[in-house]
């Protein structure tokens, strides 16, 4: 770390004014608060200072993404040997096809989100935002495998453009950036957000994994199985047909976007980001506990009607996105309410849409994205009332003690 530290100390003068490099003095900048803590100080005022700076916050989570994304590549590899009539393939095999799929899906969104954000500071003279460490990995996380590169590319732009960079960058967008780009493709091309091949990726990629799906196969998710079912019972299968259960949803061998299939990959996450208090627990914590609530009237009286209202409270955490909602959106510090009884309401409230949309609006069968993003639009109204209550509260504490 010595040679490399005096290795940035030698190109600096570089990057500086008068420079020959001093049209990429943020981009230099960035690389060197990446690698190490800026020794920068306030010239002003009294604050108290850390190691732990914006970039370290974003690499754990990151970090805390890890088991998400690794467990999705297994899987992706898992559906697609079993849509092509291979269920004995290696593990291993497995993971590397997942792999090998989305790795296009991971470079088109750091290329285009990250390339924009450079462009940005270098037109406005800033240093380089660090949220899209992020965003990046978030984004081919949530949306479904098959979907092309160019619509990934194209929702990305969108997303950081419009929902962020026109708030000032990071940190003053009012939407989570990853459930844009996902609400873009969702409301832009819904024919390939849906569907039995969405989910699963049936062709080769980069030549592994050839072969043609056999005559059983299906990849629709639970959810979507359980917005067109009929009759009083719910009924549920793989991509080949073969019965799936709970369990198998809260292990993740199921068909679905790629990171929110393993509750148990996400719950590791979970626990990672709470243990370096990252993430609020509150605002986790609330999430599921209105899903519960949510999911336990709704099933006090099912219908089939509604037949995602016969799904078990438990069941209706398992399926669908709301995990991976409640750990790593809902909790995201930005777009999310900041005083400490706001948080609980805010996170309550995600559980209760995101179930609510589920069960009684056919059209929506997955409700966390929306949910996540209502909320983001009343989180300021939400602290805005928590604080005018205090205000008040403590005034009349006030006036009583005169």
């Amino acid at each position: 770390m010595k040679f490399l530290r005096k290795y940035m100390d030698k190109i600096q003068p570089q990057f500086r004014p008068g420079g020959k490099l001093q049209k990429l003095e943020s981009v230099y900048d960035g690389m060197e608060s990446f690698l190490f803590t800026p020794n920068t100080t306030s010239h002003s005022g009294t604050h108290i200072h850390d190691g732990n700076d914006l970039k370290r916050t974003m690499i754990t989570v990151v970090v805390a993404l890890m088991p998400a994304l690794f467990f999705a590549m297994y899987n992706i590899g898992l559906q697609h040997y079993l849509a092509i009539g291979q269920p004995e393939t290696p593990w291993l095999t497995m993971w590397t096809f997942g792999l090998l799929a989305m790795l296009p899906v991971i470079v088109v969104s750091y290329v285009v989100g990250l390339g924009i954000e450079f462009i940005g500071a270098q037109i406005h003279h800033k240093e380089i935002q660090e949220g899209f460490l992020v965003t990046g990995i978030l984004i081919p996380l949530i949306v479904p495998i098959n979907t092309p590169l160019w619509m990934v590319a194209v929702a990305t732009a969108f997303a950081v453009i419009f929902a962020k960079e026109v708030f000032g960058g990071t940190g003053m967008n009012i939407f989570n950036v990853a459930l844009i780009t996902r609400a873009v493709l969702f409301f832009g091309y819904p024919s390939r957000m849906s569907g039995d091949e969405a989910f699963v990726k049936t062709d080769a990629a980069f030549g592994m994994g050839a072969g043609t799906t056999v005559d059983t196969f299906s990849g629709a998710t639970p959810l979507g199985q359980i917005a067109t079912n009929v009759g009083d019972s719910l009924s549920l299968h793989n991509v080949v047909g073969d019965p799936i259960t709970t369990c198998d949803a809260f292990m993740g061998t199921i068909a679905g976007s790629p990171g929110e299939t393993s509750m148990v990959a996400i719950l590791v996450g979970a626990a990672i980001l709470l243990v370096t208090g990252v993430a609020s627990w509150r605002v986790m914590c609330s999430v599921f506990a209105g899903g519960l609530a949510m999911a336990a009237l709704a099933g006090a009286f099912p219908s089939p009607t509604y037949p995602a209202s016969m799904l078990s409270p438990w069941a209706q955490l398992c399926y669908g996105g709301f995990a991976f909602a409640a750990v790593f959106m809902a909790t995201d510090p930005v777009t999310g309410a900041r005083t400490r009884v706001g948080q609980y309401i805010y996170g309550f409230l995600i559980g209760v849409f995101a179930i609510l949309i589920r069960i009684y609006n056919g059209g929506y069968p997955e409700g966390a994205m929306l949910a996540v993003l209502l909320m983001n639009a009343f989180a300021p109204l939400i602290d805005h009332c928590v604080v005018s209550f205090n205000i008040k509260r403590r005034m009349q504490r006030a006036g009583n003690k005169k």
